[in-house]
């Protein structure tokens, strides 16, 4: 009773938080670990992809060590907005792969007192800024950067180095076409095929 009564009392604090770092690194595991504790606090909770992202599921969003969450595919960040109506937490996981309009659309979920979690590699296989990671970063109040190990020293990674020639910049794959780096041997590794 105490606590039903504190939930509808208490004014919804809406804010934005971003996971990021290279691929390998834990950004889906902690997402859905998040939404998942969201779900289990009785949150409503709403989780968005990209629907060009179907390695490992058309709907889930999916981590390496095979955990999952039920998601909502979308085309664009607009679309977020229409469909997120009526949750307290909203997730969106692979957002590098959005549009332009992601930063403002996240805003204005955080504005309406809605908690969101944004998932994204903060750096493409050239090491340049990815898509709007770089203006999610500067919108949210808590950034957690992680990282994975690098293959070939055993440091931290915070580069994914594709091991495939194709000089696209989005190339959606796994352990086939990426391996994490440290910054050293990624620019070893970068100097060797120039």
């Amino acid at each position: 009773m105490f606590v039903e009564n504190l939930k509808k009392t208490e004014p919804r604090r809406g804010h934005i938080e971003v996971i990021c770092g290279c691929m390998f690194s834990g950004k889906t595991e902690e997402l859905i670990r998040r939404l998942k504790r969201a779900k289990i606090a009785k949150q409503q909770v709403e989780i968005f992809k990209p629907k060009v992202d179907i390695r490992y599921d058309d709907v889930n969003v999916v981590s390496h060590d095979s955990n999952f969450i039920h998601s909502t595919p979308v085309d664009s960040a607009a679309q977020i907005l229409l469909l997120a109506a009526d949750v307290e937490v909203v997730g969106v996981d692979e957002a590098q792969f959005f549009d332009d309009e992601l930063p403002s659309v996240c805003k204005q979920l955080a504005d309406r007192g809605i908690r969101v979690v944004v998932a994204g590699l903060d750096m493409d296989y050239l090491g340049k800024p990815f898509g709007p990671i770089p203006n999610m970063l500067a919108v949210a109040e808590y950034v957690t950067k992680v990282h994975a190990i690098c293959i070939h020293c055993g440091n931290l990674a915070n580069f994914s180095h594709r091991t495939v020639s194709n000089a696209s910049r989005i190339l959606l794959g796994e352990q086939e076409s990426y391996v994490p780096l440290c910054r050293s041997c990624y620019n070893e590794a970068n100097s060797a095929t120039h």
